[in-house]
Parts: C-alpha cells; sequence; structure tokens
C-alpha cells in the first residue's frame, strides 16, 4: 500500500507588521463572512450578527450595523462597539441582543477572537430537538464533544445575565445550539468562526434530513474523536474559510470597500 503524502506548503494564518495593519484585515474577512452568510440564506431580517475584537482594544469589538442586509455590507460600514454598548465608530445602531451575547462571550473567552450567530433555517430547525449534534458525517465530527447546548429559550436576549448563560453554556467549546433559536459558533479568527457556522449548518441539516429518511447509523465514538482531532482544529477552521474568501471577494470586490 502506498502512504499518501501531505502536503508541506498548506498556507498559514497571516503575520501582521502593524495594529492597524490586523484590523484591516480582520475588517475584510468580516465584511466577507456577512456576504457569504448572504450567499447561503443565513440572513432573516434584521437577524443575525457576526462579531471580531479589535487587535489594540480587546474589550471592543466590530460587527455589523443594526437594520442592515448582510449581503450589502462592507468593510466601511462595520461598527466598533465598546464593553458598554456604546458605537465608538460609526454612525450607526448597535443589535441590543447582538451586544448581550457577543460582549458576555468575548469576555468569558479571551481566546476568542470572533463569534458568530444567524437565524439559518437548519440551524434553528435543528435547535427546537433541544440536543446535540450527532456523529453521523465527516463533517458533523468537527462538533464532536466540541459544542455545548443552551436549553432554555425566555425571547430575546435583551439582558447582560442572559448572554452571560449563554457563555457559560458554550463553555471552553466553539459551538453552542440555542434552544429554539440557533446555533453560535466562536473561533480564533473570524474565518474561522465563519466556517464553523457554515459548516455547523449544513451538518444540522444533513442530519435532519438523514432521520427523516430513515434510521441513522453513528461513527462510532473512537473514530468520532480522531476524525474531530484531524477536520475540528483551529487551523481546518481557518484553512476551510479561505476558498469561500476568495471566490466572495473575486465576485463582489466592492465589499473590501
Amino acid at each position: 500500500m502506498v502512504a499518501l503524502k501531505v502536503p508541506q506548503n498548506i498556507p498559514q494564518p497571516p503575520e501582521f507588521a502593524s495594529i492597524e495593519e490586523e484590523r484591516r484585515h480582520r475588517q475584510q474577512r468580516l465584511a466577507a463572512a456577512f456576504r457569504l452568510f448572504a450567499h447561503f440564506g443565513f440572513d432573516e431580517g434584521v437577524a443575525g450578527h457576526i462579531t471580531v475584537r479589535d487587535p489594540q482594544h480587546l474589550d471592543h469589538f466590530w460587527v455589523n450595523p443594526f437594520g442592515m442586509h448582510f449581503s450589502l455590507i462592507g468593510v466601511s460600514d462595520l461598527i466598533l462597539v465598546n464593553q458598554k454598548g456604546e458605537v465608538v465608530k460609526g454612525n450607526k445602531p448597535v443589535n441590543e441582543a447582538g451586544f448581550a451575547i457577543h460582549s458576555r462571550i468575548h469576555e468569558a473567552r479571551p481566546d476568542v477572537i470572533a463569534a458568530a450567530h444567524a437565524h439559518s433555517t437548519h440551524g434553528k430547525s435543528f435547535s427546537s430537538l433541544g440536543r446535540l449534534l450527532d456523529p453521523l458525517t465527516q463533517d458533523a465530527c468537527s462538533f464532536y464533544e466540541d459544542h455545548g447546548l443552551f436549553d432554555d429559550y425566555t425571547g430575546v436576549v435583551l439582558t447582560l445575565d442572559e448572554g452571560k448563560r449563554i457563555a457559560a453554556a458554550l463553555g471552553e467549546k466553539k459551538a453552542v445550539i440555542l434552544r429554539n433559536h440557533g446555533l453560535l459558533t466562536v473561533g480564533h479568527s473570524v474565518d474561522e468562526a465563519a466556517w464553523w457556522f457554515i459548516t455547523m449548518d449544513r451538518s444540522c441539516q444533513a442530519q435532519l434530513m438523514a432521520e427523516a429518511a430513515g434510521k441513522t447509523i453513528l461513527i462510532a465514538a473512537e473514530n468520532a474523536r480522531l476524525t474531530q482531532r484531524q477536520v475540528g482544529s483551529h487551523h481546518m477552521g481557518w484553512f476551510s474559510f479561505q476558498p469561500l474568501y476568495e471566490m466572495i471577494v473575486r465576485q463582489q470586490p466592492d465589499l473590501l470597500d
């Protein structure tokens, strides 16, 4: 049997010469993530938000303005919000629910650079089951023993205490299912957080379809753990986003403005 050779030139996350360069990079990836969420149909009226921590002011984050369609968001539209929920850069409003959730996650998880939440069709459908994803596919194994469940729903999240409860349900994991609400993912980059959301929503869709068709066969726990290490790392999350970024920038270069 011929052993497969692992490529040695797999791209790595970039390094930056200045804070300004890193900030611009994060803003560009954030704008691209919104365009991709629109591309995949993750928009639902004014619902949904993706945030990225500012590289200089670590208790501030960049986010989409409340009420702007994901498909229209460019770098210049992003707003910067401080730890009090005040808009310190930009002249558009912030989503109060977005601040309540994301501010508590960024506070509880210093390692988290970006967080993503949207009311995607398959994510919110699966969330109504009040359960975790099963290891049914290779892609779903990215989340094996690495996602939580917020098993409660009390209305729109408008209080910081509710945000803290969601952060606690997330724990140290990469994602949390918000019962009767949708999905939330985090990462060490916008790239990673956005990719986990995209593939988690697809994993929800795959499980809903499989269970509707018949009895499912789960991947054995030992193999699911191995696969999680192979496809669920921070680097694989970042790397999996790169083709999507190149695609959306080529199709919609105005997002960089």
